[in-house]
């Protein structure tokens, strides 16, 4: 049947529930009804052309209205006068006078009395909530059996803003971490609503970014770095990781460090007299330049060979202007023909990099202009091991060089 039926106008009503408008009205005391639902009707052609089908229609609708049933959808008729039919009354518009008639025909007069008890709970003890509970009231009854505890955490935030301690260090009765942990996109929505600006670090978006925008310790990120140099190893260990502060208290008498993206690369990267190599960054390249000790030897920083990895190198040298590429060239690139991959066009890097050198920038722009072949990139893994060996032993013959210099 093309005309609306019963199941269709509850189908209307179910949609305005599920996108909250009948239970914000309620908080807003905003009154949605009496609310006209869309009604699709027989034309008068159809009257008479089917006849019998109109008036099983009309009888369907009669039998689900308020009329028959005493709540639910009441019904305006309007008198047709049909020259073969006569006058028949058939059915023009549809409305809900109250919002009872529509909790009670969807079956929803227990929520909407626990979500007033909940709004009145909350209004008294977090008023600042109320605009989150007019936007998210399904949330709020979602979240109906554990109410009480998400209350009682946003309470402590507000009591304790930015309070500089590991999530698994904030005590509240009855509330575990976990608790918390399950519900971080939630609490950041109520967060963000009960907190004042000054406790809220706006530039920390995302789940991920929970214990930084509201101001909890997050767990150290951790430097992993190997000693190339079996002489300088500290009792006996080369490959160690270390939090940034205890990484910048270093004094080891290294010349040259090497840095790569590349955890492979660091882990296989072979003994070199007087140098480590830092590797596995999930810390940051430019928060290195904050170690003090770093700007007082020879950097090498060696990246994938495309548009994103001369970028990169680009920023690395605001903290360290003077570090040198490591097989970032054009003779690594063609040398390597074989392993080249392809960059997709669109998500190429395209932007100007200002501390590129001349030979950097001349393949930066063969990179960016396809000069060579469409889109190429090489990646950093894919360098074979004894050009590594070699450009190492012609590195360090030149900075020997260096060294001995006179003056």
């Amino acid at each position: 049947m093309s005309w609306t039926t019963p199941a269709h106008l509850k189908q209307q009503l179910q949609r305005r529930w599920e996108r909250g408008e009948i239970l914000a009205a309620r908080l807003k005391g905003e009154p949605l009804f009496p609310l006209t639902l869309r009604l699709k009707k027989p034309a008068t052609r159809e009257l008479s052309e089917r006849f019998e089908e109109v008036r099983h229609w009309v009888q369907m609708l009669r039998e689900s209205s308020r009329e028959e049933r005493g709540f639910g959808y009441a019904i305006e008729w309007k008198s047709h006068n049909h020259r073969v039919l006569g006058r028949n009354a058939l059915p023009d518009a549809v409305t809900l006078p109250t919002e009872e008639d529509a909790l009670r025909l969807l079956g929803r007069r227990r929520d909407a009395e626990r979500f007033d008890a909940l709004c009145d709970t909350t209004l008294t003890r977090l008023p600042e909530l109320r605009a989150w509970m007019i936007r998210c009231p399904l949330k709020l009854l979602e979240q109906a059996e554990h109410w009480p505890r998400i209350l009682a955490v946003l309470e402590w935030f507000q009591s304790h803003p930015r309070p500089g301690c590991y999530l698994r260090q904030v005590d509240i009765p009855a509330i575990d971490t976990k608790f918390i942990e399950a519900r971080r996109g939630l609490f950041g929505e109520l967060l963000d609503a009960v907190l004042p600006d000054s406790a809220v670090d706006r530039k920390a978006l995302g789940a991920r970014r929970f214990n930084r925008r509201y101001g909890l310790r997050e767990e150290p990120p951790l430097i992993r770095f190997r000693i190339l140099d079996p002489d300088l190893y500290l009792q006996g260990m080369s490959d160690i990781s270390l939090p940034p502060e205890q990484f910048a208290a270093l004094k080891l008498p290294v010349e040259q460090v090497f840095v790569t993206e590349n955890k492979i690369n660091g882990l296989a990267f072979p003994e070199t007299p007087g140098a480590l190599v830092i590797f596995g960054l999930g810390y940051g390249l430019e928060r290195l330049a904050e170690m003090e000790w770093l700007h007082g030897v020879t950097i090498h920083y060696w990246g994938d060979i495309d548009s994103h990895g001369l970028a990169i190198l680009d920023r690395f040298r605001a903290g360290f202007p003077r570090a040198r590429s490591f097989l970032m060239d054009h003779a690594t690139l063609l040398a390597h023909r074989a392993f080249w991959t392809w960059e997709k066009p669109e998500q190429r890097f395209r932007g100007e990099l200002k501390r590129l050198t001349g030979e950097e920038q001349a393949l930066f722009t063969d990179l960016t202009t396809d000069r060579l072949d469409e889109a190429v990139r090489l990646e950093q893994e894919r360098i074979g091991f004894h050009w590594l060996m070699e450009a190492l032993e012609n590195r360090l013959i030149a900075s020997s060089h260096r060294n001995c210099s006179p003056g």
